[in-house]
């Protein structure tokens, strides 16, 4: 479950194919301007847009950072939701009694109940990770690119984009607690209020003891609080203003990038002129081709300005895609298996039936 997914390098390369092409174009539109036309006028110095890359790679660092911590911090999360709804189980299998009960339930009646406390957390997991797919405003100019709408499409599938929410939470509640808590806005919020009020009746029944029923609660608290922490990240963008400024610093050095890279190939293409002028090749057709290869050396330029721009991009955009955790993209937290494996086990702790299997993995991608 941890090691989730394998992201090949022609995956990378599909998905940021056509930032490629228009990187080789940009590159080569000054070579032929500065080689054809002979606008040898036409560079950039080196040194200062050295100094702008090694700003803007500093920038690209720092949002890839804080980027990651938002990503780490979604997992660790649900690593809390993992160990608490496992502990959630152990209580109400291990709670639930006739100690102290003054007409004694039978042991299916006793059974139904921690069923219905363990399948109540199921479907407080499956609000959640609907909530968190939910679409936000800064999420979506993500979402309509063209390059990630098709890698999503074609690569693979967000559950929670073809089933309903309350076709998902149906199994697991009654139609009258469906019925209460599609009526307010926070589901998950409104299920962790019924497993509540379900443990005062309990205890009221002596079904749960009170110092029982406090420890409960106390786990009902930390499930509130992992929901919170996760609502926090999906509700508070990362800052918009050092998103937007990245993508522009970015650009900029793309878009100068050509007219520094191929003075410095025009440099080089020069200095083998010289040599090939003092040390002439045994063969006189194979030193004219070194010869009009190094006179046009400033070629080669193209090739190496479209790398260093899709490498500077590529990360930029990486950073990008990974600051919102729970949208539903290829490298987000994988909530949906992670509730998958949650609900296996926990049902499986209380020797339930029905149980369903693993979600499969498409293309190594894992929601």
């Amino acid at each position: 479950m941890y090691t989730r997914r394998i992201f090949p390098v022609k995956g990378v390369i599909k998905w940021t194919r056509r930032h490629i092409f228009l990187f080789i174009l940009l590159a080569t539109i000054p070579v032929i301007l500065f080689d054809i036309l002979r606008w040898k006028w036409l560079h950039v110095p080196w040194l200062p847009l050295g100094v702008l890359g090694t700003a803007v790679a500093f920038i690209v660092s720092f949002k890839n950072n804080a980027s990651y911590d938002r990503l780490w911090e979604g997992r660790k999360i649900w690593g809390g939701i993992v160990n608490a709804s496992r502990s959630w189980t152990i209580m109400a299998k291990d709670f639930v009694t006739n100690r102290n009960v003054k007409n004694p339930k039978t042991e299916k009646e006793l059974y139904e109940i921690k069923k219905e406390l363990v399948h109540r957390h199921v479907a407080w997991l499956t609000a959640l990770r609907y909530q968190l797919r939910k679409d936000k405003p800064w999420e979506m100019h993500l979402k309509s690119q063209k390059s990630n709408k098709e890698f999503r499409a074609t690569q693979y599938t967000v559950l929670e984009d073809t089933i309903p929410m309350e076709e998902a939470i149906e199994p697991y509640i009654s139609k009258k607690e469906a019925d209460e808590i599609f009526q307010k806005g926070n589901q998950a919020s409104q299920l962790l209020g019924i497993q509540s009020r379900r443990l005062s009746e309990l205890m009221d029944e002596g079904v749960i003891e009170d110092f029982r029923h406090m420890q409960m609660m106390s786990m009902l608290t930390e499930l509130y609080t992992l929901q919170g922490k996760s609502e926090r990240i999906k509700n508070f963008p990362y800052p918009r203003q050092f998103a937007t400024l990245n993508y522009v610093f970015v650009w900029i050095f793309i878009l100068l990038l050509p007219f520094a890279i191929m003075e410095e190939f025009e440099v080089i293409g020069g200095t083998i002129v010289a040599y090939l002028g003092k040390n002439p090749a045994y063969f006189e057709i194979t030193h004219n081709l070194q010869l009009f290869i190094a006179k046009h050396f400033v070629w080669f330029s193209i090739p190496f300005s479209a790398l260093i721009s899709w490498v500077f991009h590529t990360m930029e955009a990486i950073g990008e895609n990974t600051e919102n955790p729970f949208e539903g993209g290829p490298n987000d937290v994988p909530i949906t298996d992670l509730s998958r494996g949650i609900e296996i086990d926990i049902r499986q702790l209380i020797d339930d039936t029905d149980i369903p299997a693993p979600h499969e993995w498409k293309n190594h991608i894992v929601m």
